[in-house]
């Protein structure tokens, strides 16, 4: 494998070049300096040095998306403490048994995690500071409040002069197979596992992001984050690529609803948007679909004398309503409706897909919006090889495989793959082979060019009465373009598929529509549905749910929990 530069570099120079740019901001809060990181990160380190915390030692942080995060993220990594990100949603007795098994000494919580967490049950655990003023919320060691009381006075004799550029100086010099970070999966069940990330891992998806989207996003450019900074898609192609480029990331510090992303981007301005499937396709249906209609544009978009036109003012004004800078949306995690992916390619807004895992750090494919392929999710990223894996056990090499063609497990190796799963060694040779490749869970396809297409998860394949495979994900995807559906599930009960459907709440109260008049439109959605569906895969009933189905932090559903 080739060698790789000092990720802790990247750090350093970053903040020495970009001194004087803002860096981090809370919307509609604080924001700080690259310098401003800077100090805090050098009293961070001043606190950590004095805790007697030592490199490999490890540090789990929680809390929502905030500047104060990033911060402390970064200290732990410059310090070559490994980093847990642990995830807001999860609830207390994850929190703990993460804490547990990373055998972490210290950590960073937000207002909302600190308050349901229990101490008492995290026993190897040194202490608890607050992200927001590093305050100690409990503590098994003295020092630890001596270091709260005199931080400044501690930062004060470390530099008694003035703090500048030519203090940032981080002295531990990390090895590429070095173990930076341990990322818990969501999972879908049981315990989550820990995804051990070199630094290697962490600089071979940085320096693919620096040329992806570096030459579209400049320093000092802002970046809207809206993906959740403990998962590796938003922490590395938001956070990550943000702040080592120098630009200006701006932090929601709360549930991403379509509606506040909306206005969020309106106000920030961001030069590229990274986000769910789930908030593009509310975007498109609740504001161009509705403006379309108002226009009359939709008649117009057929007329050969006037559609480009009509196309370059659909794309001006959504470019508008989200601050008219993005270069790109770009979504991941779960595939983009069909529907509306094909609007959008067919006015040319600029829309894009990538693909990736935790246990890539996470990007596998990626392709600029110029050189997207509708349905695909990209082409293989730098210092990472593609494959697919067919049923017979053949490895297809690249660019054999058509979209309509042979389909088989995505399987990939390379510089972004992680080491394995923390104290899991049985679970690590599941997925990584003798040969290095590490088998997704993924099942797709590739065409001549290079394109991927995923089909959906192999545990969520479904078998037909008559021995066809069947995917539930492409039905869903079918379903959830119908009126009156929010989101949907289709389980197998028998020889029959049903599919659980929780209703568009701001269509039914538009209305409004009583339960029988909801049924008898559902009814309706079941019969389109398999006019366009293959017989061995048609939906026998729908059946209304009453409530959001449970997701994960990247917004896939919880599929586990569901039976029909």
């Amino acid at each position: 494998m080739e060698q790789t530069p000092s990720f802790i570099s990247y750090i350093e120079k970053t903040i020495v070049t970009n001194w004087n740019r803002d860096a981090f901001t809370d919307y509609h809060g604080d924001t700080l300096r690259y310098s401003d990181v800077a100090r805090r990160m050098a009293k961070l380190h001043i606190g950590m040095e004095t805790a007697g915390l030592k490199p490999g030692d490890k540090i789990a942080l929680c809390g929502r998306n905030s500047a104060n995060w990033a911060v402390a993220f970064f200290s732990i990594l410059a310090y070559g403490c490994v980093v847990v990100p642990i995830q807001c949603e999860f609830q207390p007795e994850q929190i703990h048994n993460i804490v547990n098994h990373s055998e972490a000494k210290f950590l960073y919580v937000g207002d909302g995690v600190a308050k349901d967490i229990d101490f008492e049950q995290m026993p190897n655990l040194q202490g608890i500071a607050y992200l927001n003023d590093l305050s100690i919320r409990a503590t098994r060691l003295e020092v630890l409040d001596y270091i709260h009381t005199h931080l400044n006075e501690l930062f004060g004799r470390r530099y008694p002069q003035r703090f500048d550029r030519s203090h940032v100086v981080y002295r531990h010099e990390e090895s590429p197979e070095e173990l930076a970070m341990i990322n818990y999966t969501s999972g879908t069940t049981g315990f989550s596992k820990g995804v051990m990330l070199p630094y290697r891992a962490l600089w071979g998806n940085l320096d693919f992001t620096l040329k992806a989207f570096g030459p579209n996003v400049k320093a000092g450019d802002r970046i809207l984050s809206t993906l959740p900074m403990a998962h590796m898609y938003g922490m590395m192609d938001e956070i990550i690529f943000g702040f080592i480029n120098g630009c200006h990331v701006h932090f929601l510090t709360r549930q991403p609803a379509p509606s506040l992303v909306m206005q969020a981007a309106a106000e920030v301005k961001p030069a590229i948007l990274i986000a769910v499937p789930m908030v593009v396709e509310k975007l498109v249906r609740k504001h161009v679909y509705q403006r379309l209609d108002k226009h009359r544009a939709r008649y117009l978009l057929q007329l050969p004398m006037i559609r480009n036109r009509v196309r370059e003012k659909i794309v001006e004004w959504f470019r508008d309503q989200l601050g008219g800078n993005v270069y790109q949306i770009m979504t991941g995690g779960a595939p983009l409706n069909q529907e509306i992916e094909e609007f959008l390619m067919s006015v040319g807004f600029p829309i894009t897909s990538g693909y990736g895992t935790t246990e890539t750090a996470p990007m596998i494919t990626y392709s600029d919006w110029q050189d997207h392929a509708m349905g695909s999710c990209g082409t293989v990223v730098p210092h990472m090889e593609l494959r697919i894996l067919t049923r017979d056990g053949r490895l297809l090499p690249d660019g054999v495989s058509d979209v309509k063609g042979v389909e088989g497990e995505v399987v990939c190796r390379g510089m972004n793959v992680m080491l394995g799963y923390y104290k899991n060694e049985e679970a690590t040779a599941d997925v990584i082979d003798e040969d290095g490749w590490f088998h997704t869970g993924d099942l797709g396809s590739m065409s001549a060019d290079g394109h991927l297409y995923i089909r959906g998860r192999i545990k969520n394949m479904l078998l037909g009465t008559n021995g066809q495979n069947v995917y539930p994900e492409e039905i869903e995807d079918k379903l959830n373009s119908m009126p009156m559906v929010a989101e949907s599930l289709v389980l197998q009960s028998g020889d029959k598929f049903v599919a659980l459907v929780y209703p568009d709440q701001d269509d039914v109260n538009e209305i409004p529509l009583s339960m029988d008049d909801l049924n008898m439109v559902m009814e309706q959605n079941r019969q389109e549905l398999n006019a366009v569906l293959p017989s061995f895969c048609r939906v026998s009933e729908i059946r209304l749910h009453d409530s959001e189905f449970q997701k994960t932090s990247k917004k896939s559903i919880k599929r586990y929990l569901y039976k029909v």
